[in-house]
Formats: C-alpha cells, sequence, structure tokens
C-alpha cells in the first residue's frame, strides 16, 4: 500500500491510544482487525484507502465469514473499519464512509452463564490450607463481591481499597472510567487474612493488592489459574471462570434489588442495554420456577 496509507493507519492508532485512551484490548483487537483489511488491498492491488468502495467492504466481510467467523467477530471488524473511515473523514483524507449500510448477519445473543447462590457458596467456604489458598479467597470473595473485572482486579493496589469504609476505588475501567465500589463483610474479612501474609513477604516492593510467592503483580492469566486449580482440588467439576463471578455478582443483586440503574452503575456499564441482558436472565429464572410451580404450566407425567 501507498506510504501515506501506512501513515493514516498509524495515526489513527496513536489517536486512539492518547486521546480515546482505549483500552489495550480494544487497541490490540482494531489493530488485528485492520490488518486484515490492508491485506485485503494489497492481494487486490489497492494502494489507498479511498479506493475502497461498498463491494469491497462486502466482499472483505464475505471473504472473512467463508473463513469461518461469527457474527460477533464479523461485527467488531466491522466496527473497527467503521471507525478508521470515520477518523480518515476527519481528517479530510476521505470524502464517505464505505462501511455505513454494512451489516453483518445477526446472531442469538448469548446470555452469561452464572452460578446460582448455592453453588457461589459452595466455592467460597470451601476452606483454605495454605497462605496462597487465603490469597486466592481473598481475590474471589472481591470478585463477587464487588462484581470486578478481571483486568480491574489484576490492577488493584493496596492504596486503592479502604477496609474501614469497606470501599474500593477502580481507577482505571473499561474505557478509562473510574468507580467507587463497596466491599462485602466477607471479602473484607478474606483481605484481612491476606494482607498479613502478603507483608511477610521481603520482596513484596510491589504495590499491587494481590502478589505472588515471589513479590510479584498477579497477571490476568495466573488468576485464571489459580480458579481453575482451586476448583479441581475443592472438587466442583462446573468449569468456572473469573467472569462468572462478575456475572453472579450482577445477576444476584438484580434478581435481590430489581434496580437496574444501580446494577449498571456498579458493573461500570456505560450503555445501559448491556446491563440489560441480566434481565433476561432473571426472567428465565422466573419461567422456571414458574414452570415448576404454576398448576396450568406443569407437564403431565408420562
Amino acid at each position: 500500500m501507498h506510504a501515506d496509507a501506512i501513515q493514516a493507519l498509524s495515526d489513527f492508532f496513536t489517536q486512539l491510544t492518547v486521546e480515546k485512551r482505549a483500552s489495550e484490548y480494544t487497541i490490540k483487537s482494531y489493530k488485528r482487525d485492520l490488518n486484515q483489511l490492508k491485506n485485503y488491498c494489497i492481494t487486490n492491488n489497492i494502494s489507498c484507502w479511498t479506493d475502497l468502495k461498498q463491494i469491497d467492504i462486502r466482499s472483505h466481510i464475505g471473504l472473512r465469514h467463508r473463513k469461518g467467523l461469527g457474527s460477533a467477530s464479523l461485527q467488531r471488524e466491522l466496527s473497527a473499519i467503521r471507525s478508521f473511515f470515520d477518523f480518515l473523514l476527519k481528517q479530510n483524507l476521505a470524502t464517505i464512509n464505505p462501511t455505513q449500510i454494512i451489516r453483518a448477519p445477526k446472531q442469538a445473543r448469548k446470555l452469561p452463564k452464572t452460578l446460582d447462590v448455592d453453588q457461589i457458596n459452595g466455592l467460597l467456604e470451601a476452606g483454605c490450607n495454605s497462605a496462597i489458598e487465603i490469597r486466592d479467597l481473598a481475590m474471589f470473595e472481591l470478585f463477587y463481591s464487588s462484581g470486578l473485572r478481571l483486568s480491574e482486579l489484576t490492577a488493584l493496589n493496596l492504596n486503592d481499597i479502604d477496609l474501614a469504609d469497606s470501599s474500593l476505588i477502580v481507577r482505571s475501567g473499561k474505557g478509562g472510567k473510574s468507580r467507587i465500589l463497596p466491599i462485602g463483610s466477607k471479602a473484607v474479612i478474606a483481605i484481612n487474612n491476606w494482607l498479613p501474609l502478603r507483608l511477610k513477604n521481603e520482596l513484596a516492593s510491589e504495590s499491587a493488592l494481590f502478589t505472588s510467592s515471589k513479590g510479584k503483580r498477579l497477571g490476568q492469566r495466573s488468576i485464571e489459574l489459580r480458579l481453575s486449580q482451586w476448583c479441581k482440588k475443592k472438587g466442583i467439576n462446573t468449569p468456572i471462570h473469573p467472569h462468572m463471578l462478575r456475572h453472579s455478582f450482577a445477576s444476584h443483586l438484580l434478581e435481590s434489588s430489581q434496580d437496574l440503574r444501580a446494577v449498571q452503575e456498579l458493573l461500570g456499564h456505560s450503555n445501559i442495554s448491556t446491563t440489560q441482558i441480566y434481565t433476561h436472565l432473571d426472567f428465565q429464572h422466573l419461567a422456571d420456577i414458574y414452570d415448576k410451580s404454576h398448576p396450568r404450566a406443569k407437564k403431565k407425567s408420562e
């Protein structure tokens, strides 16, 4: 491709990083998606972004679909291309956005997997047999207590929590937004049990709340593995990942409070439509109760 086209792509990522303060995950995804578009242009001898027409975008998305990409992935790629062309328009480097009327095929929205209250209790009341497990329990309690994202828990520092006030601050949530969250009493106890053990580690010069045995901040993959190992050791057969604890937090809170706006604030969702997925979970729960309990809904036994 022409050097100016490559420079425009680089400038777009600079804007995402510096001005938009997009997350590392978003930037990585956009780079992957736009590199696919760049490869399409190279294959088809298209040297400038302005040479791309609607038929080219349709052809590109169709090719990606034939390679097995699902609706969600295609929608994400279109979103990346759309954002890039919006940038080109603002920079007067393009006159039209060829993606505007193109839509990826729709896909049924998958409901997030959650644990019921008994499963949560079984997970969090399984008992600790070592200092590492005391730390792990503090992490898992905090996930469920405050509805944190994995990236948010990983980024927590000691000065981000106030156990006397039973609160914490997420300094850089999704989209760079901060929010203050309550910490439940069980999580406060679990963290208080962990902190003296953390401070005994002479290598723990890290500011991180949760550190490894070497005193380093725990990474996201390490926390995922610890939860998996916890489940195996405690005889929990249900596959559980950290985000299930966040989903369970949201579902249980909404079921009890019926306050969608409050749950939105606690989760850090910028759009309430994202939070509304949990109303479907709540209805599903009510529908199950109805099917089992209503005299005119019960299925006749065969």
